[in-house]
Formats: structure tokens, sequence, C-alpha cells
């Protein structure tokens, strides 16, 4: 992970998202003219001269904006400026100075963190006459730049680097970390357990389906290990994903599902299982990551009739995952939140798990003990030899005189016999079959 940390403030439309976009050179924050669209603040890796940091995408701050979610945006906004080695104030060059810039500046000159001032939108490199305006908000000499197309972005990132050298380097950020994507659907309480488990508000949340647009880090430390855990917009079907901007963050989730190592499913009791969640759960299946079932609202499910229900419906219908553990909790209340630390462990553990060649083929050779085999006209399967190929998840590969032969039904049986011999709880297992004479 990257050594320093720099947030990117300032209020609405002024190229936060594009200014990340550029530096990172990426599109992994999400651009749009639409006033609020980044809400949270989330987490970009850069790289400039060998030295590495994390940019911090922050929500717009309106000091006096009647967006319902404006005061947690700006919270947000402070939260970040609180926890960074450095500072980047973010202005708009073509609409220079409002009240908004004055009452940030005014707070961001109170900080002991090194602050930059970016006037953004000088598309014109030989005109900055509207430069000097900014020079009254007090936070030293203002860096003209255009994010669109990149003016001036090499001299800013210059002056940054020479900046961060001042600023020891944290280190809770060289840590080696677990990568955990909470998914689901919308609403169904994933920022409620991202900032359960984070014990701060991380992430914004609201009753309003949609609230978190973007992929958002926190790094969390349980018990000496330090997890990435990923709070995700909520998945829809494409077919029901109208907005831009919910688009967008769909391919964010699908990115932070690629990434991670286990993806925590959490279900909203509430309501039940249901074919969405079927979906979300294919979709970390196909991606290959460990992944955890987690029940959320189960105090608000009464008597234990229905809740035996909910659990018989995750079996039959998840059955395509029940190599996850289901773990019930309230996010809200913070009920039975430990037990999803002691799956997620489980569940690393297994998904990074080596088994050795000399057990798998006393274990085949039980099977080949058994005599159960399958056959294809006169061609009759015979496996001579498994070993484990890879890790992350684990896959084996048998070698065998007919693998063309192999259909569902014999993968699901090795698979099974596999499981009940070795520990893959949480994880999903791959099986590969190789041709041998």
């Amino acid at each position: 992970m990257a050594n320093y940390i720099v947030a990117v403030v300032g209020r609405p439309n002024v190229g936060k998202s594009t200014f990340v976009n550029r530096i990172t050179q990426a599109d992994d924050a999400i651009v749009h003219e639409m006033r609020g669209v980044t809400r949270d603040r989330s987490y970009h890796e850069a790289d400039w001269n060998g030295v590495s940091f994390t940019l911090i995408d922050t929500g717009g701050i309106e000091m006096g904006g009647d967006d319902a979610f404006q005061a947690s945006i700006t919270s947000q906004a402070f939260s970040a400026a609180d926890e960074c080695d450095l500072i980047i104030f973010l202005v708009d060059g073509k609409t220079g100075i409002n009240a908004d810039d004055e009452e940030v500046a005014r707070v961001l000159r109170k900080t002991q963190t090194p602050v930059v001032l970016a006037v953004n939108k000088m598309d014109n490199p030989a005109n900055n006459d509207a430069l000097y305006e900014f020079y009254n908000l007090g936070l030293g000499e203002p860096w003209p730049i255009s994010s669109l197309h990149g003016h001036g972005t090499g001299d800013l990132l210059d002056h940054i680097v020479e900046e961060l050298a001042q600023v020891p380097v944290r280190e809770e950020y060289l840590e080696d970390t677990i990568d955990v994507a909470i998914i689901g659907r919308p609403n169904a309480g994933k920022s409620s357990l991202t900032n359960a488990l984070a014990k701060e508000e991380r992430s914004i949340v609201s009753d309003v389906a949609g609230t978190t647009r973007d992929a958002i880090d926190t790094i969390v430390h349980h018990e000496g290990q330090a997890y990435r855990i990923v709070d995700t917009a909520g998945l829809r079907r494409k077919s029901q994903i109208d907005e831009d901007v919910e688009y967008y963050g769909f391919v964010r989730a699908m990115r932070a599902i690629d990434r991670a190592q286990v993806a925590l499913l959490v279900i909203d009791s509430s309501l039940g299982m249901t074919d969405q969640d079927q979906r979300v759960a294919g979709f970390a299946a196909e991606r290959g990551c460990a992944m955890v079932i987690v029940l959320n609202k189960w105090d608000l499910v009464e008597g234990p009739e229905a809740k035996e229900e909910i659990r018989e419906r995750i079996a039959d219908r998840m059955s395509f995952v029940s190599y996850a553990p289901v773990v019930a909790i309230s996010a809200l209340t913070g009920k039975n939140l430990g037990r999803i630390w002691d799956a997620l462990e489980k569940a690393c553990s297994s998904y990074n798990s080596t088994t050795s060649t000399s057990a798998l083929n006393n274990w085949l050779q039980e099977i080949r003990d058994f005599g159960h085999s399958i056959s294809k006209g006169k061609k009759i399967l015979r496996i001579k030899y498994v070993t484990q190929t890879e890790t992350c998840p684990p896959q084996f590969t048998f070698f065998c005189n007919h693998p063309d032969i192999v259909d569902d039904n014999y993968r699901r049986y090795l698979e099974n016999r596999l499981r009940s011999t070795f520990e893959f709880t949480g994880t999903p297992i791959r099986l590969k079959f190789k041709k041998k004479d």
C-alpha cells in the first residue's frame, strides 16, 4: 500500500474527481457534471518519481448546502483532512473565489497538516492573470493546473513530493493487508457494517437506497491483522441501472470484488432471501474470492420459525456457494459482530491454504479404493495423480487418462470429497484435469 495519504478537498464541481483520475492515470473516481456525485471519501493509489501516495477523493464541501447528505459529506471531507499527511485544496480558476472557498480556507488555515492550494481549470497556460485573486485565501502560493488537459500537474506533483519528503512514513501503511469487499443489494446495511467494523462513521449511512456510489476503502486493525475493507455500491441487474453514475458505481464494485480476497455478502434479513442476493453472490463466485454470508438486521426477524425459514432458504438458494459460512448479526446494535472476524479469519486461511501432494494422493487412493469412477463408451476414467497448482483460491490439477469425459456431477463429487477431508471453509476451490497416458 502507498506510504503517504493526500486528501483532495474543495467545493462541488471544481474538478476533484477529474484531478484524481489525472494524477492516478485511471478512471477510478466517478466524474459527472451533476453536483454531489462523490459523497463518501474514496482512496486511489498514485505514484510520482518513485514516491507512492494515496489520494483521497472527497465529497464537495458546501458550508450552507441544502442537500440531505451535505452535513455528512462535509464531515467526511474534513475527516479525510484530519487523517492525511498533506491536503490539496482545489478551487475553480474560472469562477473565482466564493463564500464556500473562503470558509474552507479559514478551516484549513488552522490545521497543522501542510496545505497546497491548486487552482483548477486554468486551461490556457499563457494566461494566469486570474491566479492572483487566490492569494487572498491566505494559503500560500496558488498552483495553476488543468485537470482536464494536464497543464501544470507535473509541477504540482513535484511540489507535493517535496512536501511529502518532510513527513515521516506511517508504519501502519506499510503492513500487509487482507482485502475485504462488502457487497450486496442496495440498502442491505453494507455501510452500517463498514462503520461497525471500523468503529467510526466511515461511510455515509442513510435509508435512501443508493447512497454509496463509489467503492470506499477503510483500513481496520483486528488482533494484529490489517484489513482493507471496501464498502461497495449496492449491486443491481444492469437492466435496472438507469443512471450513469449508478452504472459507474456498479463497475467500481466489480473492480473491488476482483481485488478482494474475501467478500462479505450482506443480506437484509428483514426482507429475506431474494433473486438479487443470488446474483450478487454469483458475481463474487465467478471472480473466485472467498465468501462469508452476513444476515444483517437479524434483530428485526421475529421468532425462531421465521429465522429457521430464512436459513433453510439460503441453504437451498445458495447451494452454489455452500462453502460460505453464514453469520447472523445486527450492524446497528453490534450484536454478534465478533463472529464476522472469526469467519473472515477462517475464510482467509482457507483461501491461502496449501495441501501437500502426499496428503492429496493418499486421499486419491481412498477414492480409488471406494471404486467410484465414470465412463463414456469404452472410455473409463482413471486418475493417476493429483497436486495443488495454485492458491487464492486453491486449485487442484488431476492427471488422468480421459479428461474429456469428466462431467459436472463428477467434479462436484470430487469437490465434496475434498471438502469433507480438508479444511476449505469459506473459499471456492478449482479443479483442473490434464491428460496423462
